[in-house]
């Protein structure tokens, strides 16, 4: 696949739940495999994380993501997706030379620092935490915003978050897939969306399906929401179709 060049990004739609529309997308990497189709992440990142051919896809799917971002904030005039979010793997994240490839590639495509979101997940930033600390620090410090993506799902706690620079909290679909019926899953998104406005991170959330869970998540003060209530994961040319449309919800 890496030879062939068979690797697709897709890009899932961010929405501000104060403005309504489109404040981002991200990204999502898909195998256009050509005898089983359009593969999910989940049939393959596990290999390519056990062989290291994470880091290498990796680098190739970030070039790409910023090189659509940038070409939508050439050609999309004044309806321009802010940022562009784009996951992390482990591996990735402990290369020695990660910073340097992530300018690189910044350099190299002309995206602005400030239009990327890097996300990673808990078991990141519980993995040698001083060399964490350092490497989001430096990320920050470049201009690069930083979010925890499926937050709930892994054992880091809101505590922790303090001491790392994160601007973004993503929290883990699971809650809100049961957010309506189980007003235990309520109240903890409740918590975690308040303390984490109290923190000065901003919170946002994966999974949302309906109406009913989009009116609470505003209700709570939720900062963002992606979900098939907004829209599937789209190729680059159904995103530049979304985007053209300026659809608020």
């Amino acid at each position: 696949a890496v030879e062939r060049e068979e690797f697709r990004v897709f890009y899932q739609p961010i929405v501000s739940l104060t403005t309504g529309f489109i404040l981002g997308f991200e990204a999502l990497l898909r195998w256009q495999h050509p005898e089983r189709g359009l593969l999910p992440p989940a049939s393959f990142i596990p290999l390519a994380e056990e062989t290291g051919l994470i880091v290498s896809i990796g680098n190739w799917a970030l070039h790409e993501c910023c090189r659509q971002m940038q070409a939508w904030r050439v050609s999309q005039g004044t309806n321009l997706p802010e940022k562009i979010y784009v996951n992390l793997s482990l591996k990735q994240f402990s290369q020695p030379d990660l910073i340097e490839q992530i300018e690189k590639i910044l350099h190299s495509t002309g995206l602005a620092p400030k239009c990327l979101v890097l996300e990673i997940t808990e078991n990141i930033i519980m993995e040698n935490v001083d060399q964490t600390s350092a490497n989001l620090l430096k990320l920050k410090q470049m201009g690069i915003a930083l979010s925890i993506d499926d937050f709930g799902s892994g054992y880091s706690s809101l505590s922790r978050l303090s001491s790392f620079p994160i601007d973004i909290l993503k929290i883990d679909r699971s809650f809100i897939t049961l957010m309506n019926a189980n007003s235990r899953n309520l109240e903890v998104c409740e918590i975690i969306i308040t303390l984490a406005n109290k923190l000065g991170i901003s919170p946002s959330v994966e999974g949302v399906e309906t109406q009913q869970q989009l009116a609470l998540l505003r209700k709570l003060k939720c900062e963002s929401a992606q979900g098939y209530f907004f829209s599937e994961p789209l190729d680059s040319l159904a995103a530049t179709a979304l985007i053209a449309t300026n659809t608020q919800w």
